[in-house]
């Protein structure tokens, strides 16, 4: 039997990393569970910074006029070794297709994609609601491209609140506690606006800090970047089971 192609040994200058991680041009204090901070990670990532491609110019923008760079940053990270690629803005799901075209290994560009599996997943009666940073710049485009039904209830991040406006001003230094305050403001809003909501999707990279605040204030399944990457990982470098086939006893 002549030997698949993919199980050959690749060539690459780095190893053991196989997440890679495409970050926008930013300045602003990362927490813990961040999409860009090394620390949220259970596994080893590569980062590559798209250098002068803000969140503004993503979120306002034309994200296709990103996209030199951001194919440029995905030939960079399967050249060193990563077998799976990731993104820092949830509103890159308005490139998807593009992207997932040029790509030659799996990209998760939003973790809107979770949509459609977090529906399938909940009783009939019940909905997604998504926590989204700019809500009058997510469009139909940025839920069908990842293959989710638009007309979902959205909650949005105050505009001039601590977590926008610490992205907006760039600033060093995150205030977990007021952050954590304003998100769960958000959801309490969302639910009480559609009690039918049976699962947070966070749109935003940078909510994934407090997930675990959500699901504990409410006691719903929050599904964000990190649950996305995890996946993809987990299917990357599946658990090893011992030696090998066990006998049935």
């Amino acid at each position: 039997m002549m030997p698949s192609p993919h199980s050959q040994p690749r060539r690459r200058p780095v190893h053991g990393a196989m997440i890679g991680v495409i970050v926008l041009d930013t300045g602003f204090d990362r927490l813990p569970g961040d999409v860009a901070n090394a620390e949220t990670w259970d596994f080893p990532v590569q980062f590559r910074v798209v250098r002068g491609v803000r969140p503004k110019d993503v979120i306002e923008g034309d994200p296709e006029q990103a996209l030199g760079p951001f194919r440029e940053a995905i030939d960079d990270l399967v050249g060193i070794g990563a077998a799976g690629i990731t993104t820092s803005c949830g509103f890159l799901a308005a490139v998807h297709p593009e992207l997932r075209r040029y790509s030659p290994v799996p990209i998760a560009t939003s973790s809107l994609m979770q949509i459609p599996l977090a529906l399938s997943l909940l009783p009939e009666d019940r909905t997604v609601g998504v926590i989204v940073s700019d809500r009058k710049a997510l469009q139909d485009r940025h839920f069908r491209n990842v293959g989710a039904p638009t007309g979902l209830p959205l909650g949005e991040l105050p505009e001039d609140g601590v977590i926008r406006s610490h992205m907006r001003d760039n600033r060093p230094l995150a205030d977990h506690a007021a952050q954590e305050h304003e998100v769960l403001a958000v959801v309490q809003r969302m639910l009480a606006a559609t009690p039918a909501i049976g699962a947070i999707v966070s749109e935003c990279a940078n909510l994934p800090p407090h997930s675990a605040a959500i699901q504990r204030a409410f006691s719903l399944p929050v599904f964000d970047i990190v649950t996305l990457v995890d996946w993809l990982h987990s299917a990357i470098r599946p658990r090893a089971y011992g030696d090998g086939p066990r006998l049935h006893r």
